[in-house]
C-alpha cells in the first residue's frame, strides 16, 4: 500500500468518525434518544397510575353492586338526604390567607 493509499484511507476514515460523532451529538443524536426515553417512562408511570384508578373504580363499582348498604350510603351523600334524627354539620372553608408580600 503506497503512501498515498494511507493518506486516503485516513482521510475517509476521519471524515466518517466526524459524522459519526456529529450525527451522535447533533440534535437528532443521543440527546434526542435520552429525551425520548425520558418521555417513554413518564408515559409508563402515567400508565401505571392510570390503572391503578381504573382498578379502584372497578372495585369501588363492584362493591356498589354487591352491596346495598354501599347503595344506600352513595344515593345519600348525592342526595344530601339525611334520615330521621341524623344532624349534618356545615364547616365553612377558611378564606385563602391575603398576599401580604405586595406594597
Amino acid at each position: 500500500m503506497s503512501a498515498l493509499q494511507k493518506a486516503g484511507f485516513l482521510s475517509v476514515l476521519t471524515v466518517c468518525g466526524v459524522y459519526v460523532y456529529m450525527a451522535l451529538r447533533g440534535p437528532q443524536g443521543l440527546p434526542a434518544l435520552q429525551e425520548k426515553w425520558q418521555e417513554i417512562r413518564r408515559m409508563q408511570q402515567r400508565n401505571a397510575e392510570l390503572e391503578r384508578d381504573v382498578e379502584q373504580r372497578a372495585a369501588r363499582i363492584q362493591r356498589l353492586k354487591e352491596s346495598p348498604a354501599e347503595q344506600e350510603l352513595e344515593i345519600r351523600k348525592r342526595l344530601k338526604m339525611l334520615r330521621p334524627g341524623e344532624t349534618t354539620f356545615i364547616i365553612p372553608n377558611k378564606p385563602a390567607p391575603a398576599d401580604d408580600s405586595k406594597p
